[in-house]
């Protein structure tokens, strides 16, 4: 079987206080997820529960990811969740907070 992908979503999220790396990337998924309606299960012979999911993360700190956290934002399918270099920081004007700016890409696919 191949896996062949069908959809491609993307979303932004953001910690402004706290520099709390999984929340911003649960609120990408979620940007995400926001954006789509996905219809054509029935017309590929599919559930939602074929979907294999994988999420791609970008934050300046990829390891403080929570990835169970992240994968708990997406109902269904089998989610994997990779956390990688990338987002953005940005600086508060005093003290040594940040905000925290995550992309995600989620990208679904199906065994053909």
């Amino acid at each position: 079987m191949a896996l062949i992908r069908y959809i491609t979503e993307m979303g932004m999220g953001t910690d402004v206080h706290g520099r709390d790396y999984t929340k911003a990337a649960c609120r990408a998924v979620s940007d995400a997820l926001r954006h789509s309606s996905l219809n054509f299960f029935v017309a590929l012979g599919k559930s939602p529960d074929d979907m294999q999911i994988t999420v791609s993360i970008g934050v300046t700190a990829p390891e403080l990811i929570d990835r169970d956290k992240v994968a708990d934002e997406l109902p269904y399918g089998t989610i994997t969740v990779e956390p990688v270099i990338g987002g953005l920081d940005v600086a508060a004007a005093q003290g040594n907070d940040a905000i925290v700016i995550a992309n995600a890409a989620v990208v679904v696919c199906f065994n053909e």
